[in-house]
């Protein structure tokens, strides 16, 4: 399980530099023509190669909020909420 606490610091597998909190907005591809764009997402990201990490809590809510987008919709946007 992926759980970062605030005080221990992660490395990157890819880069080599520290893991950081910070939010981004990102891209979700849900049905073969359906993309959702996630605003505010918590994501864990390298300092030096920009990889990313997403952690285990945010990922099983977000497997959620994504099930209930049932749009027919190209494109929708929707904001994560912890």
């Amino acid at each position: 399980m992926l759980r970062i606490a605030d005080d221990e610091i992660m490395k990157c597998h890819v880069g080599g530099g520290k893991l950081e909190k910070t939010v981004t907005d990102f891209p979700f591809k849900v049905r073969h023509n359906s993309i959702v764009i996630v605003k505010c997402l918590p994501i864990l990201q390298c300092d030096n190669c920009q990889e990313y990490l997403i952690e285990d809590e945010v990922m099983a809510a977000l497997e959620q909020l994504l099930k209930k987008n049932l749009s027919d919709a190209e494109l929708e946007i929707i904001r994560y909420a912890a």
